[in-house]
C-alpha cells in the first residue's frame, strides 16, 4: 500500500526558500508518477510539479523557481521552492499513482489515487 508523508512546510517572507519532503513507501518510483499539488483556501487543488524517472513537469506559475527531485535510495521526494511569493501560500500535498492508471504529469488531481496529509506553506509579503 502506498504511503506518503509530507514535511518541511512553514512560514517565510517573500523571496525566501523552503524545501518540502515526502517520505514515500509501497511502490516503485519507476512505475509511478509522483507529484506535488497545492490548494489555497477557496481555490481548487492545482498541480505544481511532477516527476517520473528523468522526466519532470512544472506548472507555469513555478517554472524557474521550484525544483522537484527524488532520492530512490531513501524513498524520498522533494520540492525545492525558491523566490517564494505570497501567492505560493497553500497546503502542499504529495501524490502518486501508477503510470498505467490514467494519471499523468500535468493532469488533474482526481487522477492521482494516493495522497499525503499535506504540509502548510505560508509566504508573507
Amino acid at each position: 500500500q502506498v504511503q506518503l508523508v509530507e514535511s518541511g512546510g512553514g512560514s517565510v517572507q517573500a523571496g525566501g526558500s523552503l524545501r518540502l519532503s515526502c517520505a514515500a513507501s509501497g511502490y516503485t518510483y519507476s512505475s509511478y508518477y509522483t507529484a506535488w499539488f497545492r490548494q489555497a483556501p477557496g481555490k481548487e487543488r492545482e498541480g505544481v510539479a511532477c516527476i517520473r524517472g528523468d522526466s519532470t513537469y512544472y506548472a507555469d506559475s513555478v517554472k524557474g523557481r521550484f525544483t522537484i527531485s527524488q532520492d530512490n535510495a531513501k524513498n524520498m521526494l522533494y520540492l525545492q521552492m525558491n523566490s517564494l511569493k505570497p501567492e505560493d501560500t497553500a497546503m502542499y500535498y504529495c501524490a502518486a499513482d501508477r503510470w498505467d492508471s490514467g494519471a499523468y504529469c500535468g493532469g488533474p488531481s482526481d487522477l492521482f489515487g494516493s495522497w499525503g496529509q499535506g504540509t502548510q506553506v505560508t509566504v508573507s509579503s
